[in-house]
């Protein structure tokens, strides 16, 4: 009997264990979304749980070791700009959470966006992001 309770509470303990490490990991950026895949195929694929890697107070998924490797090898060139804020509401001033799916490969960064209208905006006139960069430096 009491080696019941032992194993029961040893369990018990386990859980609360894991739920705990569970808490203390970064939050998923980009929804999920692997940034390396806009990059490499031009397109937004989710990332795998089972694929992460931690940087700068984020956890991002990626959906191959490959793209999990090159952005460990060099994360500033796959980040999304804006610290993955909509570029075209920033544009206007405006402080907006993105789309993932909604996205340009503009100068070789990534900018997302709230819909795909921002991002038929900046195709339309590329200056749009010239202005959200000096909206987001004033910060």
């Amino acid at each position: 009997r009491s080696a019941l309770l032992t194993l029961m509470l040893a369990c018990l303990g386990g859980a609360a264990l894991a739920q705990s490490n569970a808490d203390k990991r970064s939050p998923v950026a980009i929804k999920g979304y692997d940034p390396v895949a806009y990059f490499v195929e031009g397109r937004p694929v989710k990332g795998l749980e089972s694929i992460s890697h931690e940087f700068d107070e984020s956890r991002y998924l990626f959906a191959s070791d490959k793209n999990r490797a090159l952005f460990a090898a060099n994360p500033e060139k796959y980040l999304p700009q804006f610290a993955a804020l909509c570029a075209a509401g920033l544009a206007d001033g405006r402080r907006v959470q993105p789309d993932p799916t909604a996205f340009v490969v503009h100068g070789g960064k990534l900018y997302l966006f709230e819909a795909q209208r921002g991002v038929e905006r900046v195709k339309k006139d590329p200056s749009l992001i010239t202005k959200a960069h000096a909206h987001y430096d004033k910060k």
